[in-house]
Order: structure tokens, then sequence, then C-alpha cells
């Protein structure tokens, strides 16, 4: 071992092995210190396939809990989709010492299996203006498994899911721009961010941690642009007037809502695989809603005959896309 590559193999060779705290490579002296639970044997066991002549040299047993290992639960009152998973998955990334991420989307918390201070975390966490609050710490009794990558059945739902996507945010925008309907080219741009969400993911395997973080700012920039162009065409209709063509915004609207009840489908025989993919889920049920809000603005466009319904739906979403990107661009 003596290259960031074959580091990574021997991560990847670790990673379904339970028990696992910390990983510390030293590839000068061709050596890594694992602090874990459990025979060492086994970690033998599993890098001796990668021919890489594994011994070891040492072995000291210690208990669960001791050396510092705890378990420190944060509240995330505004955590609850995977672009902000993803965000605080990127803030943590090279901070040293984390054995384990568990996401709570429903309870809005993020337990962390890690050694060290619990308030390195919260200073990573506070400049994403998610209100990460530290509710408690206590010693680590078991230590959970090192999560591994993507498998391959994961990665193609998530290509489908980026496809789907991708293309309702084209179909969305032309169609808005066409029929002056606010509503749809905001519809469109929550589109785009679920796209950018699945596009970080897949371009995130097997890259450094700065790669995923200029991605990560491209999709913050250009989804900003976006967000202030959507509501600056809602000030222009407010101000110069429009005629938003309902038939048109129920129609795509409900083209939009299948595609995304297509996407629950997608998910939803992985939703129990992990965070990231009940995360998708609940991302893609949220959607549906704002799919339903443009569809319910057609409909009263129709019955009042007024613009109005259609530039509060549009002003709505934009806002809620404009803050995902901020959140995006708050990523140091």
């Amino acid at each position: 071992m003596d290259c960031p590559s074959e580091e990574n193999l021997i991560r990847l060779a670790l990673a379904p092995i339970s028990g696992i705290s910390t990983l510390k490579f030293d590839l000068g002296a061709h050596t890594v210190t694992i602090e874990h639970v459990g025979a060492a044997e086994s970690l033998v066991d599993a890098l001796a396939p990668l021919n890489f002549g594994a011994q070891l040299r040492e072995s000291r047993k210690i208990e669960a809990g001791e050396h510092g290992v705890v378990l420190s639960t944060i509240a995330i009152p505004k955590m609850d989709c995977p672009s902000e998973e993803n965000l605080i998955r990127m803030a943590l990334a090279d901070t040293p010492n984390i054995s384990a991420l568990q996401f709570d989307l429903a309870g809005r918390q993020l337990r962390v299996t890690h050694t060290g201070d619990a308030e390195a975390l919260l200073e990573r966490l506070t400049p994403l203006g998610l209100g990460a609050e530290l509710t408690s710490t206590e010693r680590a009794d078991t230590v959970p498994a090192m999560q591994s990558g993507d498998d391959a059945g994961e990665a193609r739902t998530l290509r489908w899911l980026l496809s789907i996507n991708g293309t309702m945010f084209l179909v969305e925008m032309i169609w808005g721009w066409l029929s002056q309907s606010t509503g749809l080219i905001s519809d469109s741009l929550d589109m785009f961010a679920d796209a950018a969400v699945y596009v970080l993911a897949l371009f995130a395997v097997g890259r450094s941690l700065a790669h995923k973080r200029r991605a990560a700012h491209l999709a913050g920039w250009l989804q900003l642009v976006l967000a202030i162009g959507a509501i600056a065409e809602v000030i222009r209709h407010g101000v110069s007037g429009s005629e938003p063509e309902s038939v048109t915004m129920m129609g795509i609207g409900a083209v939009a809502l299948v595609a995304n009840i297509a996407c629950l489908i997608l998910i939803a025989k992985k939703r129990d695989h992990g965070a990231h993919m009940k995360a998708s889920y609940i991302f893609s049920a949220n959607d549906v809603i704002a799919n339903l809000g443009v569809i319910i603005a057609g409909a009263l466009v129709t019955w009042t005959g007024s613009r109005y319904p259609d530039l509060i739906i549009g002003l709505i979403i934009g806002v809620i896309v404009l803050g995902g990107a901020r959140r995006i661009l708050r990523l140091q």
C-alpha cells in the first residue's frame, strides 16, 4: 500500500465490516491503524483478497465506548429532503473520526458515531442555516457498520430519476414560458433541484471532496440564477399583466404529477436500503404536493378568471428553490 488508490480499495474492502470506528492510514509506513469492536482476524481476512500482503502487527482489545467513541444526537429542524442530507454529508465529509451517520428525516435529527468533541460537528453544520442543535451525547455501546456506496441497482434507479426530472424540467420550463405561467416555470425549477441532487449523488462516486463541493457550488449558482429569474418573472407578470393558460397549467401539471408518481414507484422498493434512498422517496412525495399546487392554481385561474393564483404558486415555489440554492452555496 503506497498510494491513495490502494487506500480506497482498502476502505471499500473494510466497508461491510461492522464495529469499525476509525481508520488511520500511514502510506509512508505502509500501515493502517483500526479502532474496532470484534476480532482483528476478520479485518485481515477482508484484506487478504487484495493481495497487498496484509499482516496483523499488533492488536489490543478494547471495549466499545472507550477512547472517546460516542453517539451524538443533533436536532436539525430544517432537514427534510435529500438535498439537505447531501449538504450535511458534504459539510461533515472531511471531519476526522466519524464512524457513522444515521439520518432520521421524519424526526429531523442526525445521530453521529464519532470520537472527539461534538462541538466540532456543530461548527461544520451551523453555516448551513438548518438550525442544527446538539441534543445529547452519550457513550457508544456499539459501533454501526461503515456504509458502503450505492449498489448497481440503486445507481440505475438514480439514473432513471435523473432522466425523468431532467426531462420534466425542460418540458415545464418551455410550456411555462409559452403559456405565461409562472407556476409552471417555478415548478420546473423544483424539478431542476431534484435533478441536481441525483447528478451530485452520481458524480460523487469515486471523486474527492473538493470535486464534490465544486460540483455542488456549480449546481447551487445555476439554481440561484434560475430561481431569481423565476421570481423576476412573477414580479414582471404582476406588474405588466399576464394571461396564464389554465388548461396548459393543469395539463402539464398533471404530466409532472405522473412523472413524480413514477419516481415514487421507482424508489418504493429501495427506500429501506439506506437513508439516501428513503430521503429521495420523501423528496419526490413532497414534489407531488407542488404539482398539485400548480394544478389547483390552474383550476382557480379558470374559475376566477384571475392571474393571481398562478403568481402566488409561482412565488411560493420560487422562494423554496431559492432557499435551497442558498444552502448549497453556504458549503465551505
